[in-house]
């Protein structure tokens, strides 16, 4: 399932993506008709997904969002929203096995949502390291 269209932006250190699928009837986040401002956690999550793809030489086996913290809400949905979604991530900290990050989700100049969020990049790695 892939949520975002396209990356605007990116460098070492930050990604911006765009999305329009919060507005697709069909989108598989939707839930009794409409589709909440929390889902918009698993567009960010996404761009940061998309950000260690784009920089880092050696793709994950598997990886996975491990929290959010400090998430702020300003909205109450995202299928009411007529822009594009603008979903940032800022990488903030890491250390190969596992990275903070700082997003937003965006629409025109409005934040709908931000906060951080904690990702462990390879979780097979992780095990093996702990072992």
């Amino acid at each position: 399932m892939c949520l975002l269209d396209e990356v605007l932006e990116y460098d070492a250190t930050h990604v911006r993506c765009r999305s329009t699928t919060h507005r697709a009837p069909g989108n598989p986040l939707r839930s009794h008709g409409r589709l909440g401002i929390a889902c918009g956690i698993e567009y960010a999550a996404q761009a940061m997904a998309i950000h260690g793809a784009l920089v880092h030489a050696e793709r994950p086996e598997a990886g996975f969002l491990a929290s959010v913290r400090d998430v702020r809400f300003t909205a109450s949905r995202l299928d009411d929203i007529e822009a594009d979604l603008i979903c940032s991530a800022s990488h903030v900290a890491g250390d190969g096995l596992s990275a903070m990050y700082r997003f937003t989700v965006a629409a025109g100049q409005r934040i709908l949502l931000e906060g951080r969020a904690s990702v462990v990049l390879d979780a097979r790695r992780l095990t093996r390291a702990n072992e």
